[in-house]
């Protein structure tokens, strides 16, 4: 079928607004970082499943391509287009339904935006317990098809974690829903974690249920000082054990990052002065402000008395809380240093100070004045690695790649923490993943997706 063709027919199921092309497609960025005008023949922005289940029966019929659009807050290359695929954005379907209170649990459309529904069960006094930086923008359907991670995976879990209930629709145009709102459900393969971390190359995610929390009554944040990183992992430990399980966060950054986010252009002041090798914010959720703030000052009191931390400020108030998170949440700095290239990898923590050491000396070895920033969600092994040096080009990034990847297979570490695999990590997707994984990977994808039209060319190399 010719694509206009093709294109006139998913109009008549989206509608004229469900519909767009020319313009109002070069008119979109193509990610939070590139901002290049989008190249895709078109966008289609179906309101409901079921017109996510037409236009897919007819892409599928046609072997026309398909890649699903959520916020487009990815680091990845994940949702890229060419002028021959069809972008399918999800940000029309962005209902939510009311929230069980009882159950804690809530039903949400794939659009619906992490803010909104952190905002919404806040309003119920409960937790979408799911938090990043980019809460404002990046929508569910997203967060799921990546499986993200972000700020409390060491109590909450990663997305996977939160969701009891799913719907995705295959590239066949057949619905699959598993909207189950409870906890236990041993009824045979839980087929809701095909599409959770899939990305949208075995299905395009349209709804879930959300699993929610209680809202914790107290949180309590501080910022420490490390003088070696041999203390960060004793102190983690001895801040859980001491807080009884509280801890929700502890998340490092090395000197150059804090230096980054704490001096301007940046609005953050520093806490603490930037003379210290690392720097990690604490924080716990609990029941009581005023008790849990005493034991969670004592619990710093242990570790410093201890000798693993050298300075200590802990926020008083909410602005105070506030004001630490903006540090680490102010990843726009960045773009201080375009061409910049990002990465999120994982490793046992043991092994972070020899691995970054290395990667820093052989980036140094051929860019002298190459800057590494390092920070990362160092409570669930995740690190964050932004390297600059220089040039944008090819070659330099594929050199880059070499280096940071080529110490994590030793270290039994991913390639990918939290962000997915893209197009940028397909090549390196064997070095934490055995050829019988990745043999069983092409067979789901082949067996879910035979004519391959969904988000080719991202995640495996066929």
């Amino acid at each position: 079928m010719p694509l206009q063709t093709l294109l006139q027919e998913i109009a008549q199921i989206v509608g004229p607004e469900g519909l767009l092309t020319g313009e109002d497609v070069s008119a979109r960025s193509t990610g939070w970082i590139s901002r290049e005008p989008m190249e895709a023949a078109a966008i289609i922005r179906p309101r409901t499943t079921g017109e996510v289940s037409q236009v897919l029966r007819l892409c599928h019929q046609a072997g026309q391509p398909v890649v699903a659009h959520g916020g487009m807050t990815g680091l990845v290359e994940g949702t890229r287009t060419t002028q021959a695929e069809i972008a399918l954005s999800l940000e029309r379907m962005n209902g939510m339904e009311e929230i069980d209170e009882a159950a804690l649990t809530v039903a949400v459309e794939a659009g619906v935006a992490l803010q909104t529904i952190q905002q919404k069960a806040e309003a119920a006094g409960l937790l979408f317990a799911l938090d990043l930086g980019a809460r404002g923008s990046a929508t569910i359907g997203g967060l799921i098809s990546t499986n993200a991670g972000g700020n409390r995976v060491i109590r909450y879990g990663m997305t996977r974690n939160l969701i009891l209930g799913l719907e995705a629709v295959l590239a066949d145009g057949t619905v699959i829903s598993s909207m189950y709102p409870i906890v236990k459900n041993n009824s045979g393969y839980d087929l809701k974690q095909l599409f959770i971390g899939s990305e949208g190359t075995l299905g395009i995610v349209t709804r879930a249920i959300l699993r929610l929390q209680p809202m914790p009554r107290s949180q309590c944040t501080a910022v420490i000082a490390v003088k070696e990183f041999s203390a960060l992992p004793k102190a983690l430990r001895e801040l859980g054990g001491a807080l009884g399980g509280t801890l929700s966060a502890f998340e490092v950054m090395w000197n150059e990052f804090y230096r980054l986010v704490t001096t301007p252009p940046a609005r953050q002041s520093p806490p603490l002065p930037h003379s210290y090798p690392y720097y990690a914010i604490v924080d716990a959720l609990g029941s009581d402000q005023t008790a849990d703030q005493a034991r969670f000052e004592a619990a710093l009191e242990q570790v410093s008395d201890a000798g693993l931390i050298e300075d200590c400020v802990v926020a008083l108030t909410a602005a105070e809380r506030k004001a630490i998170w903006a540090i680490r949440d102010d990843v726009d700095q960045f773009h201080q240093y375009r061409p910049w290239f990002g990465f999120d990898v994982s490793m046992p923590i043991p092994t972070m100070e020899s691995y970054v050491a290395e990667v820093r000396a052989k980036l140094a070895a051929e860019w002298p004045n190459h800057v590494c920033f390092v920070f990362g969600h160092m409570g669930d092994g995740n690190l964050h690695l932004n390297v600059h040096v220089g040039s944008g080009d090819h070659q330099s990034r594929a050199r880059v790649e070499e280096i940071v990847y080529a110490g994590i297979g030793i270290r039994k570490g991913s390639v990918s923490a939290e962000h997915g695999i893209g197009m940028e990590k397909r090549a390196y997707l064997a070095l934490c993943r055995t050829p019988a994984e990745l043999e069983l990977m092409r067979t789901m994808k082949r067996a879910l997706d035979p004519n391959g039209i969904l988000n080719p060319g991202k995640v495996l190399i066929a």
